[in-house]
């Protein structure tokens, strides 16, 4: 099946990406996004402090390195910021050439290797939400050197950058997270995340936090 046919199965109107951008959202909406990121963001923080400080200690004695990782990525209207993650591989690649995570790859820690499988290395962008860097749903951001590199592959790559990266989002939970081996598989995730930025609304948002929450019990597509 075809992204278009299978946005169209969600209710969604399949659109020209090459005609069209998204008109800026209201200062209304922005601010309402803006507050749930907030308010989310904080709450998630306070009620997960300890497991956070269990999961950097794990890290800490599993294997040599920091417990957090940042790597320059691309956000709103390609401007770059630290990205943070906490450490799942023995390697803290963040230059021009960055090789991406497969299934079974020996770079991936054995703490590593549970945290990837719950999504939970991606906890501390939480901080990158409250800093106004990224939002909780949105495009993810990839590394910069694959963002060059996509950005010459796919002709509308760069839109996904007209909204603010996300946590999560509406590529993520129509299961096209991980590895990403083929230019269409890509091409497929690209797709998605310029949909979304041309229908960005709220309710939307809440749509895609809610069955992100079914995606990671899943562990669809996770290494």
């Amino acid at each position: 099946m075809s992204v278009q046919e299978r946005i169209a199965d969600t209710g969604a109107v399949a659109l020209d990406f090459r005609s069209r951008e998204r008109a800026p959202a209201s200062h209304e909406a922005a601010a309402l996004k803006r507050a749930m990121d907030v308010v989310l963001a904080t709450g998630l923080l306070c009620l997960l402090g300890p497991l956070l400080l269990l999961i950097a200690l794990l890290i800490r004695l599993d294997s040599a390195g920091p417990a957090l990782f940042r790597q320059t990525r691309l956000g709103l209207n390609g401007r770059p910021f630290d990205l943070l993650k906490f450490r799942s591989m023995s390697v803290l690649e963040n230059g021009d050439r960055i090789v991406q995570a497969t299934k079974n790859d020996p770079r991936v820690t054995r703490v590593g290797r549970i945290l990837r499988k719950a999504s939970l290395d991606e906890l501390p962008q939480l901080v990158n939400v409250l800093k106004g860097e990224m939002s909780l749903v949105g495009p993810r951001p990839h590394a910069r050197a694959h963002d060059d590199y996509y950005a010459q592959q796919i002709d509308i790559y760069r839109l996904r950058q007209t909204v603010k990266p996300g946590i999560t989002g509406w590529a993520q939970v129509h299961g096209l997270r991980g590895e990403t081996p083929t230019l269409a598989l890509m091409r497929q995730r690209v797709e998605h995340d310029v949909w979304y930025a041309q229908n960005l609304s709220l309710a939307l948002d809440i749509e895609i936090l809610v069955r992100t929450v079914f995606e990671i019990f899943r562990h669809r597509n996770a290494h």
